[in-house]
């Protein structure tokens, strides 16, 4: 475990209250003359007011208390501090755009930056920044097919795909690298005197632009090609440019000769400093568990050796490492990327804290002397030009990135040490990638915070999960499974997503929000309502697909009477509800959304359930009543009630309640159905889909408990496949409610249908229930036109990933 992982502080400050100090000297330590201390309404009493003066006792004498204030003599880097400086450097980038073309080496690694601070900063224009240059860049790659410094930018690509998931951001990079494992370059050597030398990671900037790159593309493709080429072409640069004996890396061969002034050799400070960079973009994507892991982070401690016993006495690098005496001006994009690295190899426990942490805060605190009022990073030493002798005013886009790569790991320390995060290992057990894959952790509150606040409640439990190998804070979500919470309620489940190589382990933190200066606004990737103004339906729907099912009021509205869930396809990764019913125009493909699934008076829609005897289907009315427990970026979900009905021919009768959730990235729903009735015998469910005329058939699994149905294509509108997945060995028969159907009832339809075709038979999945038991189940959907699945083996492939993984479930452990 992490040396930073620490108990949870009891004395946790809640309540917001300001105090001004007229020492101003300690004023601009602590952050903008005040010092802001939370307060949790559980000590708002007299001893709490005790307390308060004793505090500012303490806080007007210079002296620390909890960890909030730090020595006089000492720095101040807090959360606070560290993301305000990240964000005055980034607007001032922003606001004095880069004259290098945007897909150019300079611009992608400040985009690295940029990056790291939308993981961690409440403000969403940093991260939109970067939205509106892939798409004015097209989301291309730079010009040149093999050289690594017009791959870079498809970091910054690959980083917002993984956050939204969106194909379209990574497919011309994803073009670029199939066609050179196709057609690798015809150039061989490293030697850099050759033209085409650059056509291989011949110079060590190389290791920062061109793995780390392939590295996140596996992680978004799990493509394991890439992943692949980045590490056997790291190791065959590192083996010919690597010296073993000063545990650093020439520039490029040109400079194996090379002596400095004082007879050492030449090693370039941002040159390695890229390499110290690339290792940790290329760990943060390398599989835990990949051989060549230990081999990498081997690498990684040796070069932070290194570089610890070239810094200068001011805290920064200068441009030669060996030879400092000779080239005495501060740089800052090569002592921004050593920041970095050894920050995060402190945090991650590569290296000794106690030993390395003084250096990352003094390289900190050397870096912000750089940075002018009005937050220009300078002392940046220009593209080619003479290391000796630069202006100091100097700045550059690149320069900035690796500021804000530095920042992001000194917020991290400062957040890690104080918050008192609680450690969530997770495992995958499976020998096959799990992507998107949702973490659910229940009773979060009293079994991960217990003595927090000594037993006492409160009702503004806002948590949060960063990310075990980076600052970024994971799109999370809280909130009571009864619904909630309500105020004074604690809520008692926390949900977010992991991506996970086969048989990895990794790790995540979770920490109370008032830890953080602000946190990230999370992307939204589900929802769930009430819709009264269309007949009582009851709507959900994840990034990928969208639900509803209907109430009461369609009965006498319609005549329609079914539980069966519809189905409404998406192209986009948008959310649609709200667009549709405003619209009206469910059955109108209008080039993003449609309602092209008929459900049918009776029909079991896409995963609906009933009470099957063996010959006869008895299902239950529209639903009555609804409750909704939660909607938001990771999870909607919510409740249906049923009124009782007869469920067998000798009169028995049965209600029901279904829990429905879905998650985001996934086309799949859970359905949790708990039937009542006053005989406690068991039943025989059947769960269905509706069956269509044509000649398509279903494929299914009965052992592994899935059934996946591409449906004929409704011309001109696309092919809608859907699917059901129990648990494995629990389907008892599949079968359907009319055997004898015609041949003639399967014939296609002959001319375009308004609804989509309609339902001919129900397809069944028998299994069993327990009365006042949940039968827990999944249902799902998707639509060709969206490009994610185009025929009936794409989408049974995703349904049998689907029911693995629902048989091996992730494996999550927490401590501290």
């Amino acid at each position: 475990m992490p040396p930073h992982a620490r108990a949870v502080r009891a004395a946790h400050f809640r309540e917001d209250f300001t105090t001004d100090f007229t020492d101003k000297s300690l004023a601009t330590r602590i952050n903008s003359q005040s010092v802001s201390i939370r307060v949790h309404p559980w000590f708002d009493s007299f001893w709490l007011r005790l307390g308060r003066g004793i505090f500012l006792l303490a806080a007007l004498g210079g002296l620390c208390l909890g960890g909030l204030l730090r020595a006089a003599d000492a720095p101040d880097i807090t959360a606070a501090t560290v993301l305000k400086a990240m964000e005055q450097v980034a607007d001032w980038q922003l606001a004095n755009p880069s004259a290098h073309p945007r897909t150019d080496w300079t611009c992608a690694a400040g985009d690295a930056g940029f990056m790291a601070l939308a993981g961690i900063s409440g403000n969403p224009k940093y991260r939109d920044a970067m939205l509106a240059l892939g798409e004015t860049n097209q989301w291309q790659p730079g010009a040149r097919i093999y050289h690594a410094d017009d791959h870079c930018i498809g970091q910054t690509y690959t980083e917002l795909y993984l956050l939204y998931r969106e194909p379209r951001m990574i497919k011309p990079l994803r073009e670029r690298f199939d066609g050179i494992l196709a057609k690798p370059s015809e150039m061989q050597s490293l030697a850099f005197g050759n033209p085409k030398a650059t056509e291989n990671w011949s110079w060590c900037d190389a290791l920062f632009m061109g793995p780390p790159t392939w590295m996140r593309l596996y992680a978004a493709t799990d493509d394991e090609r890439y992943m692949n080429f980045a590490v056997t072409n790291w190791w065959r640069t590192a083996d010919y440019l690597y010296d073993k004996e000063e545990h650093l890396f020439f520039r490029d061969s040109t400079y194996f000769q090379r002596k400095e002034a004082n007879g050492k050799k030449v090693f370039w400070s941002r040159g390695n400093g890229w390499v110290m960079a690339g290792l940790v973009r290329v760990l943060q994507y390398l599989p835990m568990n990949h051989p060549d892991r230990p081999r990498f982070e081997g690498m990684f401690k040796e070069m932070a050796a290194k570089i610890l016993t070239c810094q200068q006495a001011d805290g920064l690098w200068r441009a030669s490492l060996l030879d400092p005496a000779s080239y005495t001006q501060k740089e800052t994009s090569g002592s921004g990327f050593y920041t970095y690295a050894l920050a995060w190899g402190a945090n991650q426990g590569l290296l000794d804290k106690a030993v390395f942490q003084p250096a990352v805060e003094k390289a900190w605190t050397a870096l912000n002397g750089c940075v002018e009022a009005d937050g220009k990073l300078t002392h940046v030493q220009p593209v080619g030009a003479d290391p000796k002798k630069f202006e100091e005013t100097s700045t550059d886009i690149f320069g900035v990135g690796a500021y804000l790569l530095a920042g992001s790991e000194i917020y991290r320390t400062t957040v890690l040490e104080k918050s008192g995060a609680s450690v969530v290992t997770v495992t995958n057990p499976s020998n096959f990638r799990r992507d998107c894959e949702t973490v659910e952790l229940d009773n979060v509150i009293p079994h991960y915070f217990p003595f927090w606040p000594l037993g006492g409640r409160r009702n503004d439990w806002n948590l949060a999960v960063m990310d075990g190998l980076s600052s970024r804070i994971l799109d999370s979500q809280t909130y009571s499974v009864a619904g909630g919470p309500k105020p004074g309620e604690q809520p008692d489940k926390l949900v977010f997503q992991v991506d996970l190589a086969p048989g990895e382990t990794r790790q995540y933190y979770i920490m109370d929000t008032s830890f953080l200066f602000n946190t990230p606004p999370p992307l939204i990737k589900t929802f769930a309502r009430y819709v009264p103004e269309r007949y009582d339906d009851f709507a959900w729907e994840s990034d990928r697909i969208a639900h509803r099912t209907y109430g009461q009021a369609l009965i006498k509205a319609e005549g329609t009477v079914t539980s069966g869930p519809d189905v409404w396809i998406k192209r986009q990764r948008n959310l649609i509800i709200d667009k549709m019913y405003k619209s009206g125009q469910y059955h109108v493909d209008n080039g993003d959304e449609m309602d092209d699934y008929r459900v049918g008076n009776g029909g079991s829609g896409c995963g609906g359930s009933c009470i099957w005897d063996g010959v006869k289907r008895y299902i239950s009315s529209n639903y009555r009543s609804w409750k909704l427990i939660t909607t938001g970026p990771v999870r909607s979900e919510f409740e249906l009630t049923y009124d009782p009905w007869v469920a067998d021919a000798a009169g028995r009768k049965v209600a029901m309640t279904e829990r429905i959730s879905i998650d985001a990235n996934s086309w799949f729903s859970r359905m949790q159905t708990t039937f009542t009735s006053e005989d406690p015998s068991p039943l025989k469910v059947a769960v269905g889909l509706c069956e269509r005329p044509g000649h398509e058939k279903p494929t299914y699994d009965l052992k592994a408990g899935w059934v996946s149905y591409w449906q004929p294509e409704d011309k001109p509108k696309g092919t809608i496949g859907v699917a059901i997945i129990l648990k494995p060995g629990t389907i008892t028969a599949f079968t359907n409610d009319n055997p004898n159907l015609p041949a003639s009832a399967f014939e296609p339809l002959t001319r375009p249908s308004v609804e989509g075709a309609p339902p001919i038979r129900n397809m069944l999945a028998v299994t069993r229930a327990e009365v006042g038991k949940p039968l827990d189940y999944y249902f799902g959907a998707c639509w060709d036109r969206s490009g994610d699945f185009t025929n009936a083996v794409g989408w049974e492939n995703y349904v049998k990933y689907q029911a693995a993984c629902r048989a091996q479930p992730l494996v999550v452990t927490v401590g501290k």
